[in-house]
Parts: structure tokens; sequence; C-alpha cells
């Protein structure tokens, strides 16, 4: 099976367009604090799934790649500002390393249409959560009223690593509304904590991923070839979004987030 830029000879347009998909994935999940995959992943499914060498499976495995170089320069921000939580990074992320990979052993016994409609469903989830965002101002944590122990970080830990397994995702999208609810902790802290452990965890996930992408039929060449397209404008769009958080109102990012989350739901759940 030849690599991505065989068959594409290569051509100037799909190298853009990956380019492009990086730059706003790494943007939105910039300016709303989650993970660039809850885009990429559909964005690469619309735009490239005509392509025979196409597969729900070798989006994930790029996308998991990416969430590496995303997650990286985000927690060393969130640490040089004091939002890494020690003592929950260390009962968080055995649990999360294990569930990752166990996330991936399971996604691979299923068919990448399947992985799709699942995908699909966690966009359901991602969306309704954001509204319920956009209509409920949530009162913060204080840092003294934190909860943290072993089975609460084994439980969001687990939470987190098995979803990003799964889906291909980072898994914050999961990790940070759960710990500041079960181990009550203040928001800031939550993102920071699990920028870190998303750190660790990509890198577990994304070797798993990629080297079991021969069971469908997909090159990890391709993964590679994908991701490194990808992780730069991805890099520099989540610089530029976590700026524009600061200037845009809350509210105006959130909605358009959630629009363009009902816009990848449906062609990713196959309604059009």
């Amino acid at each position: 099976m030849p690599t991505l830029l065989a068959m594409t000879d290569p051509t100037v347009p799909q190298i853009l367009m990956l380019l492009a998909i990086g730059l706003v994935a790494g943007t939105i999940g910039g300016m709303i604090g989650v993970g660039g995959s809850v885009i990429m992943i559909p964005a690469l499914a619309i735009v490239f799934g005509k392509y025979g060498w196409a597969s729900q499976h070798l989006f994930q495995a790029s996308a998991m790649v990416v969430n590496l170089a995303v997650a990286l320069p985000s927690a060393m921000r969130h640490r040089a500002k004091g939002a890494l939580r020690m003592d929950l990074f260390r009962v968080m992320l055995p649990a999360a390393i294990i569930a990752i990979i166990g996330g991936v052993m399971v996604s691979n016994l299923f068919s990448g249409a399947a992985l799709k409609q699942a995908f699909a469903l966690f966009l359901v989830y991602v969306i309704i959560d954001e509204i319920i965002k956009l209509a409920k101002k949530r009162d913060d944590h204080d840092p003294e009223h934190a909860r943290v122990d072993a089975p609460r970080g084994a439980l969001v830990g687990g939470v987190m690593g098995f979803a990003a397994g799964l889906l291909g995702i980072g898994g914050g999208g999961i990790a940070v509304p759960m710990a500041r609810v079960v181990c009550r902790l203040p928001m800031r802290e939550c993102i920071g904590t699990v920028s870190a452990i998303m750190c660790v965890t990509a890198a577990f996930g994304a070797t798993t991923k990629v080297a079991t992408l021969g069971q469908h039929d997909a090159r990890w060449q391709d993964a590679l070839i994908i991701a490194l397209l990808l992780s730069p404008t991805a890099v520099l769009g989540g610089h530029f979004g976590a700026g524009l958080t600061h200037r845009l109102p809350i509210r105006v990012v959130r909605l358009v987030f959630v629009i363009t989350l009902i816009a990848a739901t449906g062609r990713m759940g196959g309604l059009y």
C-alpha cells in the first residue's frame, strides 16, 4: 500500500489542506481548552475520506501523534503559571497510561465505520456539555477544598485514558470537568494537570495505535506523515487560540465551537 505522499504525488492542495486543518483545530482547541482532535479527526474524515488510503483508524493514529506535539508546550505554560498539581498528577498518571493502551486495543476490535459512529456520539456529548456551559455560569472551587487521593485520581485517569485510546482524542474534554467535580479543584489546576498527563499518555497511546495500524490495512508511515504536516500549524494555532480566549467574549467563542461541532457530527454520523 503506497504512503500518503506517494498517492498524492504529492499534491500541493492536499498538503495545504492538512496544514489548514492543523491550524483550525489548534486554534479552536486553544480557545476552548479541549484537544484539537475533536476538530481534527472529523475534518480529516470529511476532507480525505474519499481517498483509498483513508480510514478512521489512520486518522485517529495521526491525531494521537499530534496530541503529543500540542500538549507539550501547553503543559509547560501551565506549569510555569503554577497550575500543575503534582499530587493529582501522581495518582492519575498510572491509571491513565494503562487505560489508554487498553482503549487503543479495544478500538482495534472495531471497524473504521463503527469508530466513526462512536466518535459522532462523543461529539454529541461535547456539544451538550458546551451548551450547558453557555447556559450556566459555574462557580470555581477553592484550592483548600480539594479532595485528591488515589481512588479519585485513578478514576479520572482511567476514564480519561480509555476514552483517549478508544477515540484517538487527548482526553482533556472529559478529564478536566471530571477532575473538577470528583477532586473539587479549581478549573485552571485541572487544565494544567491534565495537560501534563497528556504529554505522557499521548506518547503511549500514539505508539500503540501507530504500531497496530497494520491490522486495519493502514501504514504507520501514513500516520506519521499526516501528523508531521498537521503538527506545526496545530501548535501555532494553539498559541493563537489561547490568546483569543482573553480577547473574545467566551460565549461567542463557545457558540462558534458548538455550531462547528454540530456540522461535523452530522457528517460523521452519515446524516448528509
